[in-house]
């Protein structure tokens, strides 16, 4: 397995998802107030919804990590307890909470009805999956695409529903069933939920080559040598995705939409600090339009 900017044929690309493909709309603690309030509840701002639910996410994860993987619990009754523990010290002792509202957010937040793509996500996979299907039909160089996602087990659904073409395959499953590649913009799927690990941990990364090592041992023996592949991660935390990838090995650019790192005008390689001693030089990239630019897609054409 290789970094970029070897002899590499073949590209694995992984992304990120939230954050990266897509993002909440409205905010997370406008779409909790707004039903919460439909539901009869009152007395709270969005600001208020916004604090409660940071303490009661911070403390769930301490207790029970993973989404509650590490403990055992199912990823639904995980969030359960933190929308819970979210509106109970927004209530008076006295008020109940609607039986609904578990219920009804969890279902909001597992489709596209609690989120939306960025607008250059369909049209950046819709063209990559156009030319996968080139390089499959005439076995030139090629490219997988995966997800690599600190979540539980509802990012497939979520994608699906947004509009992408998501093969079920999923970290630890049996590979057979892997549709041929470029008939989908996503090949597989990587969540902590599945790994046991989240984010800036390797095994993250090392389960997605893994995957990619299992797919193409069914797919493709002329490509299934995995050094013949550069591995690229996309994601828009610094030290979650970017920097945790490069450790593993990888090869990575940061998102930047909001230009939290960069001036948005500039591409290219930018110093970030990540304290008083210790500079990174990253690869920055606006939106995925700026991965065109990069040598990663001079192959995939």
């Amino acid at each position: 397995m290789q970094k970029s900017g070897g002899r590499a044929r073949n590209l694995l690309l992984c992304f990120d998802a939230f954050g990266t493909l897509f993002k909440p709309q409205p905010s997370i603690f406008e779409q909790y107030g707004d039903v919460a309030r439909k539901l009869g509840l009152s007395g709270f701002s969005d600001d208020d919804v916004a604090k409660s639910f940071k303490q009661a996410f911070k403390h769930e994860c301490k207790v029970h990590p993973n989404y509650g993987k590490a403990s055992g619990i199912k990823a639904a009754t995980w969030w359960t307890s933190i929308i819970r523990n979210t509106f109970k010290p927004l209530l008076p002792p006295s008020q109940s909470l609607p039986e609904d509202l578990a219920p009804q957010l969890l279902h909001r937040f597992s489709s596209k009805e609690g989120y939306v793509l960025f607008p250059d996500v369909l049209p950046f996979l819709e063209e990559l999956r156009k030319a996968r299907l080139r390089h499959v039909r005439s076995e030139d160089v090629q490219t997988v695409v995966g997800i690599i996602t600190n979540s539980d087990d509802r990012v497939p659904g979520i994608l699906e529903s947004l509009g992408l073409k998501v093969d079920q395959l999923r970290f630890g499953q049996d590979v057979s069933a892997g549709q041929a590649g470029g008939e989908v913009d996503i090949d597989f799927v990587v969540m902590s939920y599945d790994v046991g690990f989240e984010k800036p941990h390797r095994r993250m990364f090392d389960a997605a080559t893994e995957t990619l090592r299992n797919l193409l041992a069914v797919r493709s023996a002329a490509h299934a040598g995995i050094d013949s592949w550069d591995v690229v991660y996309v994601g828009d935390e610094l030290e979650k995705d970017v920097l945790a990838a490069e450790d593993a090995g990888w090869s990575a650019a940061l998102l930047d939409r909001e230009g939290r790192y960069s001036d948005q005008t500039k591409f290219g390689p930018t110093t970030v600090t990540l304290d008083a001693t210790v500079k990174r030089s990253v690869l920055v990239v606006k939106d995925l339009e700026d991965l065109r630019k990069t040598t990663w897609f001079a192959k995939v054409g």
